[in-house]
């Protein structure tokens, strides 16, 4: 069988320049021209990117981090979330902005490994760190005595668990990527497939576990939560007389309150994941198994550039919902107490 190679860049990290004899020779390999002002316009938006996105990652995992030990469940999860985007913002954003400057590879076969390793547990841990968040809320609004009865760990088995699931699933990375010369003194970090259905098979496989899995595992969540918040409201407002009711009343204010603002904002996390890489990912299946030249224009790097915009976004849709991230969390304390004062009433 012969070998599919592809350049390790986030443009083309899952799709690039087909090898016609499967072999890594140095004229297979040459670098193909590019455009010189779409490239240049693409390293203005991902140091924009890299940037905001170091910025604010890291200014809120240290405020949550400075408030650990009363900070709620909640915010744990959006510490380990600014984490994986601070991850995919070094790892993933800042080697595409060094590849574009330079056009080649610089360092050894080992870097390269390890940085297409690290850039897809960036968007593992992103994505599943998501996911696990979401579903906390879920059992929070759904199930809170649950959550109720959860501790309020750094590191809880959903956290672990995205974690090391990200690590492993990452592996092959590991030996799919390698550096190959690409010209006198210039080398390239290549993925190799074999042909004819190994780039397919790769592109489905990351498009099933990072993103369609994941956002019908959101989508659902978010469905039963706004049901159920509804449910609430609707009983809380129409009925007002017996004591059953009174209990659900109850209920609806520990969510209306210091909870739907956490709920609203899992939403829009949800929703500015989807429309990031929604249109990335369709672009990737339509480009591995139906070949053709959109990976090389404007619009390709256009989609790639909004697909890193996810993690450079997230910060700032905390802080947005929070306003102060302290103020923020002592409420999200206050909304967990709630169920406590309403067991022992």
């Amino acid at each position: 069988m012969k070998n599919l190679s592809v350049p390790l860049s986030e443009s083309d990290i899952f799709s690039g320049h087909v090898l016609p004899n499967g072999t890594a020779t140095s004229e297979a390999l040459d670098i193909p021209e590019r455009d010189e002002q779409l490239a240049k316009a693409e390293i203005a938006v991902l140091g924009i990117i890299f940037v905001a996105a170091t910025l604010g990652n890291s200014v809120l995992i240290r405020v949550l981090w400075r408030r650990r030990k009363s900070m709620s469940r909640m915010y744990v999860f959006v510490m380990h979330l600014s984490i994986a985007d601070l991850v995919v913002a070094v790892f993933q954003v800042l080697p595409q902005l060094i590849w574009d400057i330079t056009k080649i590879f610089l360092g050894p076969d080992v870097l390269c490994r390890a940085v297409a390793y690290l850039q897809l547990v960036g968007m593992f841990a992103s994505t599943y760190m998501m996911v696990v968040m979401t579903v906390d809320r879920f059992q929070a609004v759904c199930y809170p005595m649950v959550t109720f009865q959860k501790k309020k760990a750094h590191w809880n088995a959903a956290i672990c668990s995205s974690w090391v699931l990200s690590l492993i699933l990452s592996i092959p990375q590991l030996f799919i990527f390698s550096k190959k010369e690409a010209g006198p003194g210039a080398g390239q970090c290549w993925a190799e497939f074999i042909q004819p259905w190994g780039l397919k098979a790769y592109v489905s496989w990351i498009f099933l576990v990072i993103f369609f899995i994941p956002t019908v595992i959101l989508t659902m969540c978010q469905v039963k939560i706004c049901s159920v918040i509804r449910l609430n409201i609707h009983t809380k407002t129409h009925l007002t007389e017996t004591q059953t009711v009174h209990s659900r009343a109850s209920n609806v204010n520990c969510i209306s309150k210091a909870m739907t603002k956490t709920v609203k904002m899992t939403v829009v996390i949800v929703l500015a994941f989807v429309l990031c890489w929604a249109p990335y990912f369709a672009v990737e299946l339509c480009t591995a198994w139906y070949p053709s030249d959109i990976n090389d224009g404007a619009v390709f790097t256009i989609l790639m550039l909004l697909g890193n915009l996810n993690s450079c976004a997230n910060p700032w849709i905390y802080m947005y919902f929070c306003g102060q991230i302290p103020r923020c969390t002592k409420h999200q304390s206050k909304s967990v107490s709630c169920h406590d004062q309403r067991q022992s009433g």
